[in-house]
């Protein structure tokens, strides 16, 4: 499956650089990385998390772990807890679950960004799709998600 037109659309209507990247299918982004032969911590896994009643995406480096904890600070959400596969299917059309692509304001949703990340040339994303990823730089991640939310929220594997 390539990547859905929705996301191409939402890309070249941003008018920013990206590149798309096709690779074997993948179901981890630590897979993501070795199948690419890339550093792990260039690959962003988008994690769909829930602050309260908020429903959020969370866009982590692929060699760590989020920590409820760091998060639930950064956000100020009493409650942190990782969404059901129930919820993103119904909720998340027309992308696979396992490669939600990381643009919360397709989805009306707030995004969050590890700081790991953003000090990367460039980062290797999720697109929708297990065989496609989108390789973009953090600065035009940054310009398309004007409310973006940078911070450290991971800990080690």
């Amino acid at each position: 499956m390539a990547i859905p037109k929705k996301i191409i659309n939402f890309l070249e209507g941003n008018k920013v650089k990206y590149e798309t990247v096709e690779h074997k299918t993948v179901f981890t982004a630590h897979d993501k990385a070795a199948t690419l032969k890339v550093a792990d911590k260039i690959i962003g896994k988008t994690l769909v998390v829930k602050l309260d009643k908020v429903m959020v995406l969370a866009l982590i480096p692929a060699n760590k772990n989020l920590d409820k904890q760091k998060l639930k600070k950064i956000s100020k959400a009493k409650i942190v807890d990782f969404v059901k596969e129930a919820w993103m299917k119904k909720n998340l059309k027309g992308v696979k679950i396992g490669s939600v692509p990381p643009f919360g304001n397709l989805f009306k949703m707030p995004t969050f960004i590890d700081r790991g990340l953003m000090s990367n040339k460039k980062i290797v994303v999720s697109s929708g799709s297990h065989t496609d990823s989108i390789k973009i730089n953090p600065a035009s991640f940054k310009k398309i998600i004007p409310d973006l939310v940078v911070g450290s929220f991971t800990k080690k594997r």
